[in-house]
């Protein structure tokens, strides 16, 4: 294994400072979720549908805002957008406990487009922090930071919940985000790596770019919907309290495989990391008889994610001028948000009506299905949507 490009991009001023900013800032933004999840079930006392209509209603804000707050900070800077983003979010983390079931569900919406895009933004930053010989292993970098934050955030989100209450905790998060948006609107690092006039959209939106945010939605499809069937295995099992390893397990796999991305010369192209993260999950169904056969059985189709995760970054910053890298990029987490809100309601229905084992072939048939949809786009490299 080189260690030499990680080498090189932690010697890069600013590089490491700005990691560790962005974990800690990611780990409140994973947080959210859960503990308006939880804020519904146990502070309104509403069901689990209630709280999946109410999670519904933020992603599908968030998948909206995304490219909006990404194109802000293209042509207005990171401060503008963190000024209209954490007074947005201030007041909603502030006045959302006290509100009723239904104006809960018009605000989470609304606050959700004008969210901290603290995913995209981490990545946007990255690539202009760095020169392109380094980009790749940066954000290999970025991308296990995600994986690290995903296994503490919605851990601290539960442990609020339980110990202090649903409102304490939304209260404590949202002070947690918008302090971590006043940090980076005090460091203020750079968004993009080149200036002049924005580029036109139509210059940069291709069928090749459209290709790789299929891969990134089709990334999450598949890990959404191996999620579901994860909890659903192991309930079969009677492991319900045992879900949380698995889960830390599948993020450890995917740790391992963005160190590996990271410090290897050449990669892979995007469409075929995501659609053998597919091929592998297929299988995984046939495992479910022994929590041991499972773990081991969904080692490699995660050993694939953070590389996945990170290649689609490499790419679109490959394919997109800097200076209209936040919108490309808030696409990105667009592509990332719908994938996942497809993936894992599609593999909970075909469980519903089959076993946990078809969630695994059905999330990884539907992943290779998208693989196939991003290599024919992929092909036309110049061709424009737009």
């Amino acid at each position: 294994m080189n260690l030499a490009p990680y080498l090189a991009v932690l010697r890069t001023p600013r590089v490491p400072s700005f990691l560790v900013l962005m974990l800690f800032a990611r780990i409140p933004a994973t947080a959210a979720g859960m503990t308006i999840t939880m804020h519904v079930l146990l502070g309104l006392e509403r069901g689990y549908g209630a709280a999946g209509l109410v999670g519904a209603m933020s992603t599908i804000g968030i998948a909206l805002g995304s490219p909006l707050m990404g194109r802000l900070t293209d042509r207005r800077g990171l401060r503008a957008m963190l000024s209209l983003s954490l007074v947005v979010e201030g007041v909603f983390w502030f006045v959302a406990p006290a509100l009723p079931f239904g104006a809960l569900l018009v605000t989470c919406f609304l606050a959700g487009i004008a969210t901290m895009p603290v995913m995209s933004l981490g990545r946007q930053i990255t690539t202009a922090l760095v020169g392109e010989s380094g980009r790749r292993t940066a954000l290999a970098l970025d991308s296990m930071a995600v994986e690290v934050a995903f296994m503490g955030g919605p851990a601290l989100g539960v442990f609020l919940t339980t110990h202090w209450g649903s409102r304490v905790a939304m209260w404590t998060i949202g002070a947690l985000l918008v302090l971590f948006g006043l940090v980076l609107a005090a460091v203020d690092p750079p968004v993009s790596s080149t200036s002049g006039e924005r580029a036109p959209r139509r210059e940069w939106l291709t069928r090749r770019l459209a290709g790789v945010l299929i891969s990134a939605g089709g990334a999450t499809f598949v890990l959404s919907g191996v999620e579901v069937a994860v909890v659903a295995a192991m309930r079969d099992l009677g492991l319900t309290d045992w879900i949380g390893a698995v889960v830390v397990v599948m993020c450890v796999g995917s740790l391992v495989g963005g160190f590996v991305y990271g410090g290897v010369r050449t990669a892979p192209p995007v469409w075929v990391m995501m659609g053998a993260m597919g091929l592998l999950a297929v299988p995984v169904g046939l495992f479910t008889g022994s929590v041991w056969a499972l773990v081991l059985a969904l080692v490699p189709t995660n050993f694939l994610c953070a590389p996945t995760i990170a290649g689609t970054g490499d790419a679109i910053a490959e394919l997109t001028p800097g200076n209209a890298r936040g919108e490309a990029l808030g696409l990105q987490g667009s592509a990332f948000t719908l994938g996942a809100a497809l993936g894992a309601p599609l593999t909970g229905w075909v469980i519903d009506h089959s076993a946990p084992g078809w969630g695994f072939f059905v999330a990884g048939v539907g992943a290779v299905a998208i693989a196939a949809a991003s290599l024919v786009l992929g092909r036309e490299r110049s061709a424009q949507l737009v």
